[in-house]
């Protein structure tokens, strides 16, 4: 019986262990100090990147100027970006801005629409991103190494099934189920991802890919397709509240 409850113990003892803790979020241990520099480097690449796609949007609020041609500019860059070896870190650099100044250009309408209707629209979906983000990217940082790589399947299931939910609607038309569909699909499949692309980053680095241009542009668009949909879901459920006050009033 003494071994029974000494085993007992030492089982508790354990688990308590090994669940999460405040001094557990300071434990980088699994993670080098080389792997730690190039993650302060990606997300300080990241956040100019964000500055620069509000710097394009806001160009679209003064001369309107997004639409498809930002579109292909930002697939240009994009494409050039990838074609530039590696040690020409500036040029790489600059082509990711303007890939994220034509990116926040091409959104812009979608900003405008927003600030049109309500300015707290804009600002509430960017900090939920904001926060999303920085959780989801937290937790990927603490968990073990690999714990969440397998999700890679079922993410690129699920976006392949984004993808042919997406064809099918535009062959068949598009109701407001299937929107809703696509919409909150899509929204939990980024949100996915940045779990997975920012667990990936780490391996990779790990591995000695310290390509921090190309991780912050992954990361990048992560970001823009959470916001995109956050803020189309706040705008339709706001459009909504609209629409039913408005018939309380003629009623």
């Amino acid at each position: 019986m003494d071994s029974f409850f000494q085993s007992q113990s030492s089982f508790q003892s354990q688990s308590s262990a090994s669940t999460w803790s405040y001094e557990s979020l300071k434990n980088f241990r699994q993670i080098s100090p080389t792997v730690q520099s190039h993650l302060k480097l990606v997300y300080l690449t990241l956040c100019c990147a964000l500055a620069a796609s509000a710097v394009g949007a806001y160009l679209h609020i003064l001369w309107n100027i997004g639409g498809l041609l930002t579109m292909l500019g930002c697939f240009g860059s994009i494409a050039w970006l990838f074609s530039v070896p590696t040690y020409e870190e500036r040029k790489r650099f600059g082509l990711l801005m303007a890939a994220a100044l034509f990116e926040g250009a091409s959104v812009g309408p979608l900003i405008k629409l927003a600030i049109d209707f309500d300015p707290s629209i804009l600002l509430t979906a960017f900090v939920g991103t904001a926060l999303a983000f920085g959780c989801f990217s937290a937790a990927a940082i603490i968990a073990r190494r690999r714990e969440y790589l397998y999700l890679g399947g079922l993410l690129s299931s699920g976006l392949s099934i984004l993808l042919w939910l997406q064809f099918a609607a535009s062959i068949f038309g598009h109701s407001t189920a299937t929107f809703k569909v696509e919409l909150y699909f899509g929204l939990l499949i980024f949100l996915g991802y940045m779990v997975f692309d920012t667990q990936e980053i780490i391996e990779r680095a790990h591995c000695g890919d310290l390509d921090y241009v190309k991780h912050a542009l992954t990361l990048f668009t992560d970001f823009v397709a959470v916001l995109v949909r956050i803020l189309i879901i706040m705008l339709k459920n706001a459009s909504d509240k609209s629409e039913e006050k408005q018939r309380k009033k003629r009623s």
